[in-house]
């Protein structure tokens, strides 16, 4: 029966920090220069220039300070001068048969020998079949489930385990196909420590592992050479493995194991590893049939990642554009982003967001008191901007915010602007493989004893951000960028507006006036000039000069046409283009501006009686933006001379 267990902030910092330091252990290591080989081989170093056998394990010591053609091995001499060509050479030395594989790339050259024995010459036949059974298999579940049972019936383990990795660096069974009187470990999780760092990067160089009897003391390597540094062995295929690593494997009552990297962009992303319960030898071809085996059942399970991550972030993408595209309009930011029918929530699952834009601070879902928040993640931005367990990791940061175990944040611009997802303290199961406590060990280094299923209850920490946290920097990057076009629209639109009335500019007016000619059927101008208003500035002074002109820009604003264009082109001048009229529309038009203008105005304690001239043209064909105006000026200008406040044609 599972144990559960619940680990309070203290007992799991505690456990943490005991894997910080078993890592560190292991890293600390040498498995590359450990000194001994495994004993149902033969490894011997050769200098390349001379041929001659410098180092060599203890039951090839005779052959030390040999030339390997001495050893009457035409083959052997061979491999030693061309190899790694074919992987492995077959060759025969003193009666006995022996797989030959050369590691070049170093100095000495390193040989490893392995005896052939024909009851283990398996039919790698049936690895190309498993090959060709696995390739349509898209779901990876059922890919590494069949893959595992393969590998177990070609090879006759009694159990067969694929690992995952996760980011943490933490491994996951993920498959697991066992004699049936044998425990159950699909689903367990398992430390980092239990694979270290430098086990994994021999890995990407050598990818499969096998390990033959776990009680082997091994072989030692004797070496003429005494002044150099050790023997970096670790891309042979007898290299010894760690006696924790040894101790481990018997604690899992594993007397033998074969493992199989499952590498994809230059990292170890999975595993699979078979066990016996007795001593197990697997012949290099066989291990290299399964190296392929095992290659492409990477790229079919990255192919499927692929997939579902390019899925993923179209959806993900659909959500931002849903939320973004509304900022580019005149929309208030804030109410776009955590009031519409769609919030950044929708984008970051969380339990609530703050958003600071502006200076001025907003909060959707729910959030403690915003100030506290912003003053926890000022401080908190300088060390990384993902948080999942502030309960553990800064406690004394968390009981600020109470509930609050996961923090992502997520600058927009530079000036201070930014959003902050909040996650609430999630209770959650991990079922690991053997208790994860210290008393499960001899000492904090040591491996575990048991490895039974032990059901951790986890508290102090939210559920990960993950994908979350790149779909939230790509979120932010976009209000950035939709809030400076719109900063960016909103300037160019100041610089063709006149900034007393907010009506157009002289500017928008001749950018905009010849497109509107030549592609208008139909077009007329009213210039307009208002009559006697240097009096206004000369007498009340230009202060209350321009409120009556903003005054009367609202007034012509009100009797415009829709599709009409006010325009103020400066001082006290002002044009109304009139698109889709003609000289009869627009004298209409120019009418009601007139009457409008003769009301009075009312200006702090003082009342005003304006009238105004206008002129009206209808564009002609062939005539210009330029000559359009003209005509409508000089048609103002007879208005004024037959005494204002009237509409010449």
């Amino acid at each position: 029966m599972t144990e559960i267990t619940v680990l309070q902030y203290d007992d799991a910092r505690e456990r943490d920090e005991a894997e910080a330091r078993r890592l560190q252990e292991c890293a600390a290591e040498p498995i590359r220069i450990i000194g001994r080989i495994q004993s149902h081989g033969i490894l011997l170093a050769v200098d390349e220039q001379t041929t001659t056998i410098v180092a060599a394990s203890d039951n090839a010591a005779p052959w030390l300070g040999r030339r390997v053609y001495e050893l009457g091995s035409e083959t052997l001499s061979w491999a030693a001068s061309h190899a790694a060509a074919i992987d492995p050479v077959r060759a025969e030395i003193d009666g006995v048969t022996y797989d030959v594989i050369v590691h070049r790339g170093g100095s000495p050259l390193l040989i490893d020998l392995e005896r052939v024995h024909a009851d283990l010459e398996y039919v790698r036949t049936g690895v190309v079949g498993a090959i060709q059974g696995l390739a349509a298999i898209t779901d990876p579940d059922e890919l590494r489930t069949r893959a595992a049972a393969e590998i177990k019936r070609i090879t006759g383990f009694d159990r067969v385990m694929c690992y995952e990795f996760h980011p943490d660096g933490h491994g996951q069974v993920v498959a697991d196909e066992r004699e049936p009187d044998m425990e159950p470990y699909l689903g367990l999780h398992f430390p980092a420590s239990d694979i270290p760092s430098q086990a994994r990067a021999l890995y990407l160089e050598k990818r499969s592992r096998v390990i033959v009897d776990t009680e082997d003391s091994g072989l030692a390597i004797s070496t003429l050479l005494l002044e150099r540094e050790p023997l970096d062995i670790g891309a042979t295929e007898l290299r010894a493995a760690s006696p924790h690593h040894l101790q481990f494997m018997r604690n899992m009552g594993q007397a033998s194991t074969l493992s199989l990297a499952l590498v994809a962009d230059d990292r170890l992303v999975g595993m699979f590893t078979c066990a016996h319960r007795s001593p197990r030898n697997v012949p290099v071809l066989l291990r290299r049939a399964l190296e392929v085996l095992a290659s492409q059942v990477t790229m079919q399970l990255t192919a499927a990642h692929q997939i579902r991550e390019l899925r993923r972030r179209l959806e993900a993408r659909e959500r931002r554009v849903a939320i973004v595209a509304p900022l580019y309009g005149r929309g208030d930011a804030a109410a776009v982003l955590l009031g519409g029918a769609h919030t950044v929530l929708d984008v970051v699952p969380a339990d609530g967001v703050i958003l600071r834009l502006g200076g001025a601070v907003h909060g959707l879902g729910t959030v403690p008191p915003h100030e506290t928040v912003l003053e926890i993640v000022d401080e908190l931005a300088a060390e990384r901007p993902r948080w999942e367990a502030l309960p553990l990791e800064r406690p004394e940061l968390a009981v600020e915010m109470p509930g609050v175990a996961g923090l992502l944040d997520v600058p927009i611009g530079t000036e201070g602007d930014r959003l902050v997802f909040l996650r609430s303290e999630v209770a959650r199961t991990v079922d690991w493989l053997g208790d994860q406590r210290a008393d499960n060990r001899e000492d904090a280094l040591s491996p575990r004893r048991s490895f039974s299923a032990w059901r951790e209850s986890v508290t102090g920490r939210s559920l990960p951000w993950g994908e979350h946290a790149q779909d939230a920097r790509e979120l932010g990057d976009e209000i950035q960028a939709a809030l400076t076009a719109r900063a960016q629209a909103e300037l160019a639109e100041l610089a063709l507006r006149d900034a007393l009335t907010g009506l157009h500019n002289r500017r928008f007016l001749d950018d905009r006036l010849e497109a509107l000619v030549t592609g208008a059927a139909r077009l007329a101008l009213i210039f307009l000039d208002l009559d006697g208003f240097k009096v206004v500035n000369d007498t009340r002074g230009h202060e209350v000069g321009d409120a009556v002109l903003a005054a009367i820009g609202g007034r012509l604003s009100g009797v415009a046409r829709a599709s009409d264009v006010v325009v103020r082109l400066g001082g006290d001048e002002f044009v109304i283009v009139c698109v889709g009229a003609d000289e009869k529309d627009a004298h209409h038009v120019a009418q009601r501006a007139i009457r409008a203008i003769g009301r009075p105005v009312a200006v702090a304690d003082a009342v005003f009686r304006l009238s105004v001239s206008a002129g009206v043209v209808a564009a002609a064909p062939g005539m210009t933006a330029s000559e359009l105006l003209d005509a409508a000026d000089a048609a103002m200008y007879r208005s004024k001379r037959e005494g204002g406040g009237r509409v010449s044609a």
